[in-house]
This record gives C-alpha cells, structure tokens and sequence, in this order.
C-alpha cells in the first residue's frame, strides 16, 4: 500500500502490515514455510472463495509489523525466529490466544503451564506491550447428564500470569454457532453448544472485567456489536481491533494506513484495520483441531496428532 499521511511521519510512504494468520497457526505449524517465503520476497497466497492466487511482496523496507496469531507458541521461541525476523529489521506482534484447559474444545494445544511460561518468554524477549492476550471463544455447552459447562475455570490464573508479565490487554468474544460448528459437535455424544441469553452474556463480561481491573489489564470483545450496545457505558470495555494499526504504528514507528478492513466483519463489531493475511484454511491447515474454530477441517480430514 502507498500513500500519504497528515500524522507525523508525513510524506512518507505508508508500510503494510501482515497478519500471520487468521486462517490458520502459522507459528506452530509453517514457520519453516514462513521463512522460506520471506527469502524468496513474497508469499502466495490463495483467496479462500474465489481459490484465485496472489503474491504479496514482503521485505523490511515495505512492512511495518508482522503480526502472528497462535494458540503455541513453542517451535517460535525455541528456534529463536523472532530474533532472526527482528535482526532482518522486522517488527513484531502477537495475538496470543490462551484459554482454559480442556480437551473437548481444544484437544491438541500444550498444557495450560507450557502455554503460561510462553507468555513470559515472549515478553522478555519483545516487550509486554507487543503482546496481546486472546481468551477467545467464551464457551458453554452441556454434555451428557452432567448440565451447563463453560470454559471460564481457569481464567483468573491466566489473567494473573498475563498480569505478572507484563501484558495489559485482554480480548475475548463468545463462540459463533456455525453451521459446520454445530455439525462438528453433535459427532460428540452427549454434546451439545449452548448460546447465552444476552444477559447472561452481560454478566459474565462484567465479571471479566471485576477480574481483569484490579490486575491493570483491559477487556476489549470482538465481533460483539450488539453485546457492547448493551453494556454499561461507563464499564470501559470497547470493541476490539486485533489488527490494531494506531498502536502497531506507535510501537514500529513506521507509518500504517489507518483504513478499516473492509474483507472482516464490520457489521459485527470488526475493528481491524487493513492488513495483508498470508496464510491459508487449504495449503495450511490447522492442526490443534478446536471444536469451536471455523477453521477447523472436520472430523476425518486431520487425524496426524500435534503436541
């Protein structure tokens, strides 16, 4: 993207921002691929209706901020390739989904202790402010004979440890019941999702946030139009931008467009600003198999287990 700006920086060239990815976990399952395409100078990348390819050109001197988006976090710190992408002159951000333990919703993240220690590990090594905290999807749902679930048990320790390193942003939503969602959970015996009342979904923001002020962390929801409309407006929670390019410009300094994204869901409460996604549901598809996750294949399609 090329253009001017009246911010300060103007008369400079505006960088893009790549969103690494929404599609898939490029940090625990592509960074190999990750990198070999940033030799080569750019990705392909398929647009995921019309199955039509693109290249999207990526070098320092064009991008103002890599962003990744990953529930594991692991193969990234222990090959050190932040430090090789920020060597390269790149800058980084992490949208770091971290939700409570358990194998029904999401059978093949890494135990909740391995995901905590690398909240601290990617705050020491980039900075708390580079890191945002995904509690992403609120879920409740019955199984068997057992009543009402939710997957809320161990958010308090989670917000201490996102607390403790450092990170001051939290970002949640409730779980969207598509279609192939709900297909995929009644192969579940005894499961079935529940969607809350919009005051029951009021409530449990609000005791998120009685949980999150006191630890100086915010709460931001996504896609959620019509649960912020119903909030207390002195509550301070607002909708959220996970490409947020305001502050991406603040921490790489470099000039961003400041332009919505118009391919996400505005009317639903979308913030992001625009970005270039560079991943793929089909060339890469995600392995931690999440019973909620629009990306996920289905049942059949993804049996090789990933720890």
């Amino acid at each position: 993207m090329a253009g001017k700006t009246s911010m300060a920086g103007s008369g400079t060239q505006k960088k893009q921002v790549i969103s690494a990815s929404r599609r898939t976990d490029i940090p625990a399952f592509y960074m190999d691929w990750f990198m070999e395409s940033l030799g080569r100078g750019f990705f392909q990348v398929e647009n995921p209706f019309s199955r039509k390819t693109s290249l999207v050109h990526v070098s320092p001197e064009n991008t103002g901020t890599l962003v990744f988006w990953s529930k594991n976090f692991s193969v990234f710190l222990e090959n050190g390739y932040g430090e090789t992408l920020r060597d390269m002159g790149y800058h980084l951000f992490f949208n770091f989904t971290v939700n409570s333990e358990n194998r029904i919703l999401e059978p093949r993240v890494p135990a909740l202790d391995r995901r905590l220690a690398q909240f601290r590990e990617l705050c020491h090594r980039f900075g708390p402010e580079t890191v945002t905290w995904r509690f992403d999807p609120i879920c409740h749902y019955t199984l068997a004979d057992q009543g009402l679930h939710d997957n809320l048990g161990d958010f308090n320790r989670i917000a201490a440890s996102a607390a403790q390193a450092g990170i001051r942003r939290c970002v949640t939503s409730f779980v969207d019941l598509y279609g192939k969602v709900l297909a995929r959970a009644r192969a579940i015996p005894g499961f079935a999702f529940v969607d809350p009342t919009a005051d029951e979904k009021q409530a449990v923001i609000l005791k998120l946030v009685n949980v999150l002020e006191p630890l100086d962390l915010s709460l931001s929801v996504c896609c959620e139009a019509d649960l912020i409309q119903t909030l207390p407006a002195d509550c301070g929670i607002t909708a959220n931008a996970c490409i947020p390019n305001p502050l991406l410009e603040k921490l790489s300094g470099a000039c961003l467009s400041h332009a919505r994204d118009s391919g996400q869901r505005k009317a639903q409460g979308c913030g992001c600003y625009v970005s270039k996604d560079i991943g793929s549901y089909r060339h890469q598809p995600c392995h931690h198999n999440c019973l909620f996750c629009y990306a996920n294949p289905g049942p059949g399609k993804d049996t090789e287990r990933h720890g």
